[in-house]
């Protein structure tokens, strides 16, 4: 695991990429630079540059936000959230424990799942 001090996150990351994956905040929705995006690659984490999706388990959702049916295998943990008055499952980077966004179960075929995830907290890695 990759832990750094509040005031290190700060240096490396922008205000908006702090807010969301250091302080659990989400960005709008339809904001974000991925959730339209149909470019091939793998998802890495903004923070730590560890791979967290395919571009090939990824689908429009329609809920503003880059959704995938299923994360790279040990590359996320799961976490129960309780905040807002509603019980999520809350998504985060295995690596450095980055918030990434939530894990909700009305996703497609083949595992019914959606990891609804911020774009900013991700940068895509573009195959050649």
């Amino acid at each position: 695991m990759i832990t750094k001090t509040e005031n290190e996150w700060k240096e490396l990351l922008t205000p908006e990429e702090f807010y969301v994956c250091r302080q659990h905040g989400t960005e709008a929705p339809f904001s974000g630079k991925y959730y339209n995006c149909k470019d091939e690659g793998i998802y890495k984490c903004v923070c730590c540059d560890a791979p967290l999706f395919e571009s090939s388990t990824k689908f429009d959702s329609g809920t503003g936000w880059p959704s995938y049916y299923e994360a790279i295998k040990d590359a996320v943990i799961e976490i129960q959230d309780t905040s807002f008055g509603m019980v999520r499952t809350e998504v985060r980077c295995a690596t450095c424990d980055a918030h990434l966004g939530h894990l909700f179960p009305d996703g497609p075929k083949p595992t019914g799942m959606r990891y609804c995830i911020n774009s900013v907290c991700l940068k895509l890695e573009e195959e050649d």
